[in-house]
This record gives C-alpha cells, structure tokens and sequence, in this order.
C-alpha cells in the first residue's frame, strides 16, 4: 500500500471559504487563505481549492487566490472549477497551481483529459468525480451536484484513466458535508476499477471513517473539509490514526514531497 496522503478540500464562492451539506446551502466561514495557512503548519500533504459556482457562472476567478496561497504554502495544490480549455488550465499552473481538477468541461468534452494530459503530464489531470447513488449503482453529475448526465460513474472513471487522468478525485454527492461517512461501496467499486490513485471525499465524520475508506474501499488518499474547518480533528490525530491502523502515511517533515 503506497503512503496515503491526507488533502484539505477548500470549496470557494469567491472571495470566501464557504461549507455546505450535499454541496447546498452554503455557509460563509472567513478567508481561505487564512485556513490554508493554518493546515500547511498543521502539516497537510496536500490542499485543493475548488471554485464551485464557476462552472455555473462560466468564470473562473480563483486565480488571483491561488497566486496568494502558493507564495507561501509549500505543498501541491490543486484547483477546480471553471476549467474549460487548455488556456484555462495553463493560467492556473501558472497562477502556482501544481494540478488541476476538471469535471464539468471533461464531461462535455471528453478530448480534453487527454489535452491536458499530453500538454502537462498525467500527474497534473485531476479527474473531479461527483457521484449520486441511482438504482445499484452511481450517476455522475456536474455543476456541483447540480446537474446529472445519465453517465455511469464507474464506466467514466475507467474511460477517465484511459484518456490519461493521473488520478480521481470522487466526491459521493450524498455523502458529502453530512459527517455521516464515506460511501465505501462507492470508493471500493471506482478504487478496483482503475489502477490509478482515488481519493475520497464527502462524508467524513470521525477519525474511523478515514481508516474505514483506506481499508475497506481501497482509496489511496483521504480529502476532508467540514472536520478541519470546524477543528473537530487535526492533521496530526489523522496521522497517527492512520499509524495505529497500520496505514502508511507520509511523515509531517516529508509533506509535498513525491
């Protein structure tokens, strides 16, 4: 089992980090900036920042924030949202961006996984996947779970890697901001799907859920939010959770590295 990397998921409705439940009704909760900071010293592996009304909106107005963070935040960061093109995403590598997470545009057109794979690397095509439970399996969705597509989430994840996504970022649109768990079934289907890294994110209510996703659905790195938002955990009693159950993670003077 590769180190699992611990990721803070920063949801923003510019200018401000915003929490919701289910990806709706949406709370203010201050500056991202200020929180990013006090993750990267807590000793987070990693940060995403993902715009979620750009999409909607059909603008991107991340970038400036980016900018901010990367000057002194020294681990991988990720952005989403609003990445519709080549350009778009060149703007963020070159905002401080080390990856980017595309789901709306990907969907619509698929080409561009591969566009950017081929340009930057496999490493920086984030394939975002937001999945609802439907029948005895999982729709995915776009617009921040706003609107379905009537695409199979394990086949698009399959044909995701094929085009060259480096790794998924799979959020269960029902699990997520409730604190309720993880939907394991969701991470263990996609996780035995593909060979590339999943990480898991929504529902997340306790340290257990964590070690529950890595041993039970097989995801290769944890993304959380509500519970360091509201300082129900830190980065540190994640960690050495993960250490009791045997789970390898990345020590705190190693965050960033490869």
């Amino acid at each position: 089992m590769r180190n699992i990397r611990i990721i803070a998921r920063l949801d923003i409705k510019s200018p401000n980090l915003v929490k919701g439940i289910q990806l709706e009704g949406l709370r203010k909760l201050g500056d991202p900036n200020d929180f990013a900071r006090q993750y990267y010293l807590q000793g987070i592996d990693e940060i995403i920042y993902e715009d979620i009304v750009a999409s909607l909106y059909e603008r991107n107005s991340i970038l400036e924030l980016i900018s901010k963070t990367s000057d002194d935040i020294f681990v991988p960061i990720t952005v989403g949202g609003g990445l519709r093109t080549i350009e778009d995403v060149t703007a963020a590598l070159r905002a401080g961006a080390d990856k980017v997470s595309i789901n709306t545009a990907a969907l619509k057109s698929p080409q561009l996984i591969s566009d950017v794979a081929n340009k930057f690397g496999s490493q920086c095509m984030v394939l975002a996947i937001q999945a609802k439970r439907i029948d005895n399996g999982w729709e995915a969705y776009h617009d921040n779970g706003r609107e379905k597509t009537g695409i199979d989430v394990i086949a698009w994840a399959k044909q995701g890697q094929e085009l060259g996504a480096g790794e998924i970022l799979l959020t269960s649109v029902d699990k997520e901001g409730t604190k309720k768990g993880f939907d394991i079934e969701l991470i263990k289907a996609v996780s035995e799907a593909v060979s590339i890294p999943v990480i898991a994110h929504g529902g997340m209510g306790c340290l257990d859920d964590c070690s529950d996703a890595v041993i039970d659905g097989g995801a290769d790195s944890i993304a959380l939010s509500n519970l360091l938002h509201y300082e129900k955990v830190t980065v540190d009693e994640i960690r050495e959770h993960c250490n009791n159950k045997n789970i390898p993670v990345r020590s705190k003077s190693l965050r960033g590295a490869s």
